[in-house]
């Protein structure tokens, strides 16, 4: 597929591939060059906050496996659930 460089640097990316991927209007992406290649990959951006409480999330759950403490779940439901709490 051919695109081309328009004015203010734009191109249109063909709808094709706009529909295979499921992107729309307003989404971001994240778009880098190497060895002479485009690449551009739709991406998700969180606030900062969400980020860090996830991370520290994430840091306690590491610690609770390493000294023993693991939780086991009879079905995703139940896991969601607890996650929420």
């Amino acid at each position: 597929m051919l695109a081309e460089l328009r004015t203010k640097s734009q191109i249109t990316i063909p709808k094709k591939l706009i529909t295979k991927l499921g992107i729309k209007e307003g989404d971001k992406l994240e778009i880098t060059e190497k060895n002479g290649i485009i690449q551009i990959v739709p991406v998700v951006v969180y606030p900062k906050k969400y980020v860090d409480e996830l991370r520290l999330e994430v840091a306690e759950a590491k610690t609770q496996l390493k000294i023993g403490n693991k939780k086991t779940f009879k079905n995703i439901e139940k896991l969601f659930t607890e996650l929420d709490n």
